[in-house]
């Protein structure tokens, strides 16, 4: 009998725990000191593979007028904005961040979807190959073992919106060939594949009929279907027909932020867990903290009645001064600590096996957590959860393990069928 992909995978991931497998797994972290901890967090960091199921670098790029004719954003080296870049990467021990695709909801209406996606690939892939010493692309679990065997960033690709599908459903065959391993179904509205959780249309009440194609052709595919931003009534439809597991590549739980639809609530959480999935934890302020958007609204009240009273531009020295000391004194953001609350949460419904990390880098603006400001600071969310006892093989697992046992069955049910 032939031993089948998922099978073979595990066998590879097994041999690649156990040769980069440290005396840390036998140390009590709750005993350390905070300093101590915080070194075992950064050795962990950049001895295992963290994955980070949602970084928006490639809509970064568009938005700051880059494409392919005038010329890419240099991120092998430090960038003065944004969330992501090599450095920072590598001070993280960022190895596998899947690329978002984003396609804005204007498109829906406007067309141009299609056109758009691609040439958001064709910029990231030419990230791989402009620094391939520092970047490769990767199309599967194995690929990003061995990229990070050779010191490499991964660069997966995920598809934000399938608004490019455009109705129809050979361009899933055309994206799966293009390197995208998963789709967000759904972005800030309605679409052709079902309804979103920042609408209140409710258009097919779920997944549309166009909607269930696209989730059995992508379970056949090999492309991991992902439920963020879809509405609660699409996500049940998703899970009652997905064959395979299903990903929140970029959701917290919604127990923390009541009444916002697009976290995850917590009888969502526990049948992401029963459908053996992942959620994946974004870091983004209104996703963490439910008083954060009142609370940092008043922040920023305060400061441009300041800078209008006294005269100032927001980039003039003295300007600059008063605002990193009014935000240090008044921080509106989340914490580190808010964050591993969201995990917690989802260890206490779903267990251990259903975490991953979805970051939302370049992706939700200036609403990250204090501590979790960019690529860099992972070390200090590991820190937390080793002072809150987990293990770690608890670690490996929320880093990487989990979200590859997905993509190792997605991959293996698509070889079936």
């Amino acid at each position: 009998m032939k031993t089948s992909i998922t099978c073979l995978f595990y066998m590879l991931l097994v041999l690649f725990v156990s040769c980069t497998s440290s005396n840390s797994s036998s140390i009590d972290f709750q005993q350390l000191s905070d300093k101590e901890r915080e070194q075992m967090a950064k050795e962990i960091a950049r001895n295992t593979i963290i994955v980070d199921g949602h970084v928006d670098l490639p809509y970064r790029m568009h938005h700051q007028g880059f494409n392919i004719e005038k010329g890419i954003l240099n991120v092998s080296q430090s960038t003065k904005t944004g969330d992501f870049d090599y450095p920072r990467a590598k001070a993280g021990g960022l190895d596998a961040p899947f690329m978002s695709i984003y396609i804005s909801t204007k498109y829906q209406g406007s067309g141009g979807a299609k056109l758009l996606a691609d040439s958001l690939v064709l910029m990231t892939k030419k990230i791989a190959e402009n620094w391939p010493d520092k970047f490769a692309m990767a199309y599967s679990p194995a690929d990003i073992i061995s990229n990070f065997e050779a010191g490499k960033i991964s660069l997966p690709l995920g598809m934000e919106n399938g608004a490019p599908l455009e109705g129809n459903l050979q361009n899933l065959d055309h994206f799966y060939e293009q390197g995208i391993r998963y789709i967000t179904l759904t972005h800030g509205k309605d679409n052709l594949i079902g309804d979103s959780s920042y609408d209140t249309t409710y258009t097919h009440g779920g997944l549309s009929t166009f909607g269930v194609e696209v989730v059995k052709k992508m379970n056949q595919l090999g492309i991991m279907v992902d439920i963020s931003h879809v509405s609660d009534d699409t996500f049940l439809d998703v899970i009652e027909i997905s064959e395979v597991p299903v990903i929140a590549s970029h959701s917290s739980a919604r127990y923390f932020t009541p009444g916002f639809e697009r976290n995850m609530d917590d009888q969502m959480i526990a049948k992401l867990g029963q459908n053996g999935g992942v959620i994946m934890i974004n870091f983004g302020g209104d996703f963490i903290d439910g008083d954060f958007g009142e609370s940092n609204r008043k922040v920023e009240e305060h400061l441009s009645k300041w800078l209008e009273e006294n005269n100032y531009e927001k980039d003039e020295p003295e300007a600059m001064a008063y605002i990193e000391a009014y935000k240090s004194e008044n921080d509106p953001f989340p914490s580190v600590s808010q964050v591993a609350d969201h995990i917690d949460h989802v260890l206490s419904i779903a267990g251990i096996d259903h975490i991953g990390l979805g970051s939302d880098f370049d992706g939700v603006g200036d609403t990250l957590p204090t501590g979790l400001k960019d690529v860099s600071m992972y070390p200090n969310l590991i820190a937390e959860l080793l002072k809150r006892g987990y293990s770690k093989e608890d670690i490996e697992k929320i880093c990487f393990k989990n979200i590859f046992r997905v993509w190792g069955e997605v991959i293996d049910y698509s070889k079936k069928n």
